[in-house]
């Protein structure tokens, strides 16, 4: 058995970290396909992008968007798609009117092709997912 030389280690970490940012890429958002209802069904908080640029969202905590206290809140307002040029294209949603005080926009972030995501810290996992679902 030989042992593997410091170029096939190099290799081999250049190989695994490709990997890694790999998965985390998703292909381009279809800003057309974004408008619609989204539902967490354990929460039941639930976002509503409006094909007009409007939103609203109601019954999610302060905790899942901002970090801040667990008590739910609704608000709403207008929404645009960010093309980041990376892979953390976001929705941006300026906020009119709601429960978020002082705050005037947050990020919503598109996740495969039926599912956004809001992140509570930019850098962290999401902290709610929610899921496309068919209007009634």
């Amino acid at each position: 058995m030989t042992a593997m030389g410091t170029g096939g280690r190099g290799l081999i970490a250049a190989l695994a970290a490709s990997a890694v940012l790999t998965s985390g890429c998703m292909g381009p958002v279809d800003v057309d396909g974004l408008p619609g209802t989204y539902r967490n069904d354990v929460t039941g908080g639930e976002v509503l992008l409006g094909s007009d640029g409007t939103f609203s969202v109601t019954g999610v905590s302060r905790a899942e968007v901002t970090g801040g206290d667990a008590d739910p809140v609704d608000f709403h307002g207008s929404w645009e798609f960010v093309d980041s040029g990376t892979s953390s294209d976001f929705v941006y949603l300026t906020i009119d009117d709601g429960g978020l005080g002082r705050i005037g926009g947050v990020q919503l972030y598109p996740s495969g092709g039926s599912e956004v995501e809001f992140r509570a810290d930019p850098d962290g996992p999401p902290s709610l997912v929610l899921t496309r679902v068919e209007a009634p």
